[in-house]
């Protein structure tokens, strides 16, 4: 590649469709908007026979996954066919990493397959810098954008006085049972509290239902929520409650405080962080267990003193700008440049 040749860049992203998530969406308009990048889509054609210099992925099951045995046993196939290609061409790899933990159900071929994605890892992008790499592996901290372009062409919302809400797909370690039960323990009848979101199975959808009878200031929407919904959900809560058992990227937490409204989330580094990243007022922090004081304190506490959390370091031209950094970073290294430089390209 010629010094001012654009980079091209493929992205595990086959194309983008009403349902993508919005951070994907959001990044592959930075890139695409970004000087000397050149943005490809993924097609197994591409990958295998397609001309670019770095590969970028977020979620590397996706490419060999799937409902159907016939599908998922040709996709392997294709992905180890990849793999091959990737350590033949010498090609960087670069991951966003999303999750601390691999997800649960792999098989023993897709655990294998995953294994060869870390190992043909180049350069490995953080979404904060407490994510732990092994020594002396490359890695770029790129904050997690905000939604508030994302936001701006759906209604806004009033906030109801006393409306609690919990957005988002809602699964067993993300506390929702702890949320109902920390709010019926609140004897005010001026409090409301709404869930919206799809369970991850009916028998927790089951256990929520049951948890929430007999309260009639508890609205359960148990469903998978479109963003016009998302938003008025958000919109109209004065404390939005994530109650996660862990916690350490959130876009629902972002997307909260992109519509300006303030978040009561588990107390740790990351979100001490981002407490104090946005400003006083926006990011309120419960220990251990979440109890019915911790959504009375949250809710008690002084508004904030601006009327907008200060989302400035999360903006998608500087994202952009950083993804492209690291490709350049993870291309100089597979040319033998700065092997020892980890970047921390945080802004």
């Amino acid at each position: 590649m010629s010094a001012t040749a654009p980079i091209v860049v493929l992205e595990s992203l086959r194309e983008i469709r009403p349902t993508t998530n919005p951070y994907l969406v959001q990044l592959i308009a930075a890139l695409e908007s970004e000087p000397g990048v050149e943005v490809r889509f993924f097609s197994y054609r591409r990958a295998l026979f397609g001309r670019y210099d770095v590969f970028h992925v977020h979620w590397p099951e996706i490419i060999f996954g799937g409902h159907r045995l016939a599908g998922r046993v040709l996709r392997r196939l294709f992905a180890a066919a990849f793999l091959l290609r990737l350590r033949m061409t010498r090609t960087p790899v670069i991951r966003t990493w999303h999750n601390l933990e691999r997800p649960d159900g792999l098989g023993r071929i897709d655990a294998l397959l995953l294994d060869g994605f870390d190992r043909a890892t180049t350069l490995r992008i953080r979404l904060n810098d407490l994510t732990e790499f092994p020594a002396g592996e490359l890695a770029a901290t790129i904050p997690h954008g905000h939604y508030r372009d994302w936001f701006e062409r759906f209604p806004t919302s009033e906030s109801v006085a006393g409306r609690i809400a919990y957005v988002g797909l809602i699964r067993r370690y993300k506390g929702v049972e702890a949320l109902i039960d920390a709010f019926r323990a609140l004897d005010d009848p001026s409090l409301s509290l709404h869930v919206s979101g799809k369970p991850s199975t009916p028998e927790l959808a089951a256990t929520l239902r049951g948890l929430a009878a007999g309260d009639d200031r508890i609205a359960l929407h148990l469903a998978f929520l479109d963003e016009p919904d998302l938003v008025r959900s958000i919109g109209e809560a004065e404390l939005v409650v994530l109650p996660y058992r862990h916690m350490h990227n959130s876009g629902t937490v972002l997307a909260a405080l992109s519509l300006d409204r303030p978040v009561l989330v588990p107390a740790n580094d990351v979100n001490r962080r981002l407490a104090i990243e946005v400003g006083a007022g926006w990011v309120h922090l419960f220990d251990g267990d979440l109890g019915a004081d911790d959504i009375a304190a949250a809710l008690a506490a002084p508004r904030p003193e601006t009327g907008s959390p200060d989302l400035g370091a999360r903006e998608w031209t500087l994202a952009g700008a950083a993804h492209a950094d690291a490709f350049r970073t993870a291309l100089d290294a597979r040319a033998g440049h700065r092997r020892r430089r980890v970047p921390n390209v945080a802004h």
